[in-house]
C-alpha cells in the first residue's frame, strides 16, 4: 500500500520533507499547498508534485492521507485541526505549537477526529542516540548524576531579517530554544524522563531587531534525582554541532549530533568498541551554522515509523504528547527567566 503526502507550507524545511517522503517505496508526494503561490509553484517544480489552489482544496483530495505542516510554528494549529477534521492524518515539524494550549487543541483535534499525529523530532532515529537510549534504560550508568544538552549554533542577523516571521514571539514561538535547541531538549527529555524543576536566564545578546532569545542557560532537576542543564545560543560563531552529555557512577558518554564522542564504562561489554566505530562517521553539518546542512535520513526513518504505524493501526513513536513535553520545558524556562524564579512542574 502506497501513502500519498501532501505538503502544507514550502519554506526551506518542506524540502526536506520532500525528499523524505520521495525517498520511500511506500510512500508518494501528490502535492503542496502554500499561502505563497510563487514558493508552491518553486516546491511543486522541484518535486514534481502538485499545486494546490486552497488549503480546503488539498484536504478533499482523497489520494492524500497524510498532510505534513511546515508553516512557521505558531501557525500549525489552524491546518492541523482542519486536517485532522477532514480526515486526514497529521504530522508536523517541530515544534507541535508554541503553547501549550495550541499544542492540547491538536492533541485533542486528531483524538476526536481519530486520525494519527506525529511531530518531527528526527534526531531520535540516529544509531548513536539510540545506542545511548538503550545503554540508559539498561542501566550501564549506574546512578545518573548529570545530563547535559549543549546547542551552540550561529545564524546570520541575516537569517532573522529573511523572514517577518522569524524573531518573533507570535510565530516562532521564541528563539535559540524553541527554533534550534527544541531537538536537543526533546533528546535530553526522552532520555532522563520528566523535570520536576527549573531554573533559567535567558537573553538578546548576538542579534538585533528580534523579540525571542538568541542565548539561554537552564539548571533541571530530574524526577529520578539526577541534575542538568540546558545551553542553548545562535550567537556563537562559526557554530558547534549539538551534543547530549550522560555522567553515571558507573559510566560517561557524549553524542555529538550523530557520532559517539566519549563512551566509557565500569563494566565494558565487549560490543562497546564496536559501538564506538559505528557511531564515528558524521553524515551532515548538522545545521550548526547552517540551517540547510541537515541530513533527510533522520526524516526518511520517522516518516516510515508514521507509515508503518498507519498501517499497524498503532501510534507513533513520536506522538503528539511526547512532542509535547519539549514545548512545556521550553515556556518554563521563559517563565523562569521572566519572573525570576524557579519553576516547579507536577509530575
Amino acid at each position: 500500500m502506497t501513502i500519498g503526502f501532501g505538503v502544507i507550507g514550502c519554506g526551506t524545511i518542506s524540502h526536506f520533507h520532500a525528499a523524505a517522503i520521495k525517498a520511500l517505496d511506500n510512500a508518494r508526494l501528490v502535492g503542496c499547498f502554500s499561502r505563497r503561490s510563487t514558493s508552491s509553484q518553486t516546491f511543486a517544480e522541484r518535486h514534481d508534485c502538485r499545486v494546490f489552489g486552497s488549503l480546503q482544496e488539498m484536504l478533499a483530495d482523497q489520494n492524500i492521507q497524510v498532510v505534513t505542516i511546515c508553516t512557521p510554528s505558531g501557525a500549525h494549529l489552524e491546518p492541523a485541526v482542519a486536517a485532522a477534521q477532514a480526515g486526514k492524518h497529521v504530522v508536523i515539524e517541530k515544534p507541535l505549537e508554541v503553547t501549550l494550549e495550541r499544542c492540547d487543541t491538536i492533541i485533542q483535534a486528531c483524538k476526536q477526529a481519530g486520525t494519527l499525529l506525529s511531530v518531527v523530532f528526527q534526531s531520535r532515529f540516529h544509531g548513536a542516540v539510540q545506542r545511548l537510549k538503550h545503554a540508559i534504560e539498561s542501566g550501564r550508568f549506574g546512578t545518573v548524576v548529570l545530563a547535559n544538552a549543549y546547542v551552540k549554533w550561529y545564524r546570520t542577523q541575516e537569517y532573522y531579517d529573511s523572514g517577518a516571521w522569524r524573531g518573533t514571539w507570535h510565530l516562532d514561538g521564541g528563539g535559540a530554544l524553541m527554533n534550534q535547541a527544541i531537538h536537543n531538549i526533546d533528546l535530553l527529555l526522552w532520555m532522563m524522563g520528566p523535570v520536576t524543576e527549573l531554573t533559567a536566564f535567558t537573553a538578546t545578546l548576538g542579534h538585533e531587531r528580534i523579540e525571542v532569545e538568541d542565548t539561554a542557560v537552564a539548571s533541571l532537576r530530574f524526577k529520578n534525582g539526577a541534575l542538568g542543564s540546558i545551553e542553548a545560543t545562535t550567537s556563537a560563531f562559526p557554530g558547534s554541532l549539538k551534543r547530549i552529555e550522560i555522567y553515571g557512577s558507573q559510566g560517561s558518554a557524549i553524542v555529538e549530533e550523530e557520532s559517539i564522542k566519549l563512551w566509557q564504562f565500569a563494566r565494558p561489554l565487549p560490543e562497546d568498541a564496536a559501538i564506538v566505530a559505528q557511531s564515528t562517521q558524521q553524515t551532515s553539518g548538522g545545521g550548526a551554522g547552517d540551517p540547510t546542512a541537515i541530513s533527510y535520513v533522520g526524516h526518511t526513518k520517522q516518516f516510515q515509523d508514521i507509515i508503518d504505524a498507519i498501517q499497524d493501526k498503532r501510534s507513533p513513536l513520536i506522538d503528539g504528547h511526547a512532542a509535547r513535553t519539549s514545548v512545556e520545558i521550553i515556556c518554563g524556562i521563559y517563565q523562569s527567566a521572566a519572573e525570576r524564579r524557579t519553576i516547579v512542574f507536577d509530575h
